[in-house]
């Protein structure tokens, strides 16, 4: 009896052509992806997500982290740090990329905004649409509402929507999200995790986690 759909499937059920296992694609640099991490577009090839990761420039070395079993819509997109234009000057306008003798004024590196890496953490479920600014991290357990432009950090467990992006509310008590982040659920291996599947998608209860933490012991 089978106990988990196979990690190693870049399509985890084959009649479902719309939603596929990201880190099973082709690799490409600075791109880190976790296992069961899918991405689900019905109007274009899910294979197609690396396009939704844009100016994302190997030489500048920035990273895009999304870690386990994290739900991403149609439509999301990550913007990398090679958007942003040097902020230093009267003008932000990119003269260098145009050449024609403008190339004099091309920037250092270290002349441009650097947000660094932008990482997305565990179990994290990000809404249709969704637009992701460079070096912002993402909580494990963090809902981002639909048509979302998330510009800061968003805490752990929070769920956060709108233009730039604020919290709606915690989806849980502080204490609960504190034990919830000490059980790591997505660490667990597949069989734990299927003997646990009713308690994973319906408990909503400190006492439940308590005692599913002193099984750890």
């Amino acid at each position: 009896m089978p106990v988990a759909p196979d990690k190693n499937k870049l399509y985890p059920s084959e009649n479902i052509k719309t939603v596929c296992y990201i880190k099973n694609l082709p690799g490409k640099p600075n791109v880190e992806i976790g296992n069961y991490t899918y991405y689900s577009d019905n109007t274009n090839s899910p294979e197609n997500f690396y396009e939704r990761i844009q100016h994302h420039y190997e030489f500048l070395g920035d990273k895009l982290i999304i870690e386990n079993f994290c739900a991403i819509a149609e439509g999301v997109t990550f913007i990398m740090n090679g958007a942003n234009h040097r902020m230093d000057g009267i003008t932000t306008y990119p003269f260098n990329i145009f050449g024609g003798g403008w190339e004099k004024v091309t920037p250092a590196v270290e002349q441009l905004p650097f947000k660094g890496d932008t990482v997305i953490g565990n179990d994290v479920w990000i809404g249709q649409n969704v637009t992701i600014m460079p070096g912002v991290r993402v909580g494990d357990g963090a809902i981002i509402a639909a048509n979302a432009t998330v510009t800061k950090n968003v805490e752990t467990y929070a769920i956060v929507g709108g233009n730039p992006a604020r919290l709606i509310k915690k989806r849980f008590s502080d204490e609960m999200i504190e034990l919830l982040l000490k059980l790591q659920w997505w660490n667990w291996d597949k069989q734990k995790i299927f003997g646990n599947l009713e308690l994973l998608v319906s408990a909503n209860d400190i006492a439940i986690v308590k005692k599913l933490l002193e099984n750890e012991k």
